[in-house]
């Protein structure tokens, strides 16, 4: 799989590191419910099937936090953007 890279251009996924969900929000610490929903955050995932939202860390690279929209079934990488919105190609 190729991901690539709006800063460096195409890379090969082992220069990446997976982060996980990017469609997921840490839930609030101060929250009345907070460890029944930090322990939903952390430990219930769905497991989508289909274009999905996922952070991705350019280790090798440039080392920016990248937002990859990929097809879990066919590995398809369909959008990249960096994971801040400030954030611009050189």
């Amino acid at each position: 799989m190729r991901i690539p890279c709006p800063y460096c251009g195409a890379r090969d996924a082992h220069e990446f590191a997976y982060l996980g969900d990017a469609t997921v929000t840490r839930p609030d610490p101060a929250a009345p419910d907070a460890l029944d929903t930090f322990s939903a955050y952390v430990y219930e995932r769905a497991n989508p099937e289909g274009p999905h939202d996922e952070f991705w860390y350019h280790a090798a690279g440039c080392r920016r936090w990248l937002k990859v929209t990929r097809n879990t079934r066919t590995h398809e990488i369909l959008a990249v953007a960096f994971a801040r919105a400030e954030e611009t190609t050189p």
